[in-house]
C-alpha cells in the first residue's frame, strides 16, 4: 500500500509542466539568493570549490559547480570513482545479467534496451553510485578507455533517493538515462549515468571518442546516480567499496585482473 501509495504522488506531480518550472526557477536570477539556505540545509563544504558562493548566478549555477584544481586526486587503481557520492551497492550480476538495488529486481537488458549487450556483461560485476543534491555534481571518467557506443534511452525520470529506490517504479532501469560502453585494457565497461526527477539534464562536456582517467566528461543538473558495469573476470572491487559508505572523485574503486 505504501509503495503504491508512493508512486501515485509522484505521478501526480512528476509532469512536463512542474519539471520547466523548476529548471526555469533554478537557472534564474531569483534563485541566487536561495543558495546559502541551500548550503546550509544540505551541509555542504564550502573549502574546495572553485568560485566564491557569491560569485554564482543561479542555483543551477552552483549545482553544477567547479572544484579547485587538485582536491579530488587520482587513487594509484586503474579505476576511480567517477563521481562524488555513496556506494549503495557492489558486486555480482546475478543470473540473465540482473542485479538488485533497495530489494527491487533490475534486468540489465532492460536498462540496455538490448538482450546482447546485457548478455556480454553476465556474470559481471557492477557498482551503484547515489549523488544525493549536496553532492559534487560533475562527472569524470573511471578509467582510461575509447567510446564504443554512446546513447540515450527513457523520457521520465522518477526519484533515485532512498525513498525512489524503494518504493519507485524501477527508478534505474526506467529512468532518462545516458549510456556510455567503454573499451578498455581490461575489458568493456558500461556508465550508466541515470536522470533524477524532474531535472532529466545530464550534459556531456567530453564529445569525444576517448576518455582518460579522471577528467570531466559532463554534468547532472541535479543529484542522480551513476552504474558501472564490468564484464566477467576483467575487474575486481577495491577493500574500500562498502554499501552505504560515501565516495569521491578520484577514490579508488576497482583493479583490473
Amino acid at each position: 500500500m505504501k509503495k503504491k501509495l508512493y508512486q501515485y504522488t509522484i505521478e501526480l506531480t512528476n509532469g512536463p509542466v512542474t519539471s520547466n518550472l523548476l529548471q526555469r526557477f533554478a537557472r534564474s536570477s531569483g534563485s541566487r539568493s536561495i543558495i546559502p539556505n541551500y548550503v546550509k540545509a544540505y551541509k555542504i563544504a564550502l573549502d574546495d570549490i572553485e568560485e566564491e558562493i557569491g560569485s554564482f548566478p543561479s542555483l543551477h549555477d552552483f549545482f553544477v559547480r567547479k572544484l579547485r584544481p587538485g582536491s579530488r586526486p587520482l587513487a594509484n587503481t586503474e579505476v576511480i570513482s567517477p563521481v562524488d557520492g555513496k556506494v549503495e551497492i557492489a558486486g555480482k550480476l546475478h543470473e540473465n545479467s540482473r542485479f538488485i538495488v533497495k530489494g527491487q529486481n533490475y534486468s540489465l537488458a532492460e536498462l540496455l534496451g538490448c538482450e546482447e549487450s546485457a548478455n556480454r556483461y553476465a556474470n559481471g560485476d557492477y557498482a551503484v553510485l547515489y549523488l544525493s543534491p549536496a553532492n559534487y555534481h560533475r562527472i569524470h571518467s573511471p578509467l582510461d578507455g575509447n567510446v564504443s557506443k554512446q546513447f540515450v534511452l527513457g523520457k521520465k525520470s522518477y526519484p533515485v533517493n532512498q525513498s525512489g529506490l524503494l518504493y519507485g517504479k524501477s527508478p534505474i532501469s526506467g529512468n532518462y538515462r545516458l549510456i556510455t560502453e567503454l573499451e578498455t585494457a581490461g575489458g568493456r565497461v558500461l556508465m550508466v549515468k541515470v536522470g533524477a526527477m524532474f531535472v532529466n539534464s545530464i550534459e556531456l562536456t567530453n564529445t569525444g571518442d576517448q576518455w582518460k582517467k579522471g577528467e570531466e566528461v559532463g554534468y547532472f543538473s541535479f543529484g542522480s546516480t551513476v552504474v558501472l558495469f564490468f564484464e566477467p573476470d576483467c575487474f575486481r572491487f577495491t577493500d574500500n567499496i562498502t554499501a552505504g559508505e560515501p565516495i569521491r572523485v578520484g577514490e579508488a574503486l576497482a583493479n583490473m585482473l
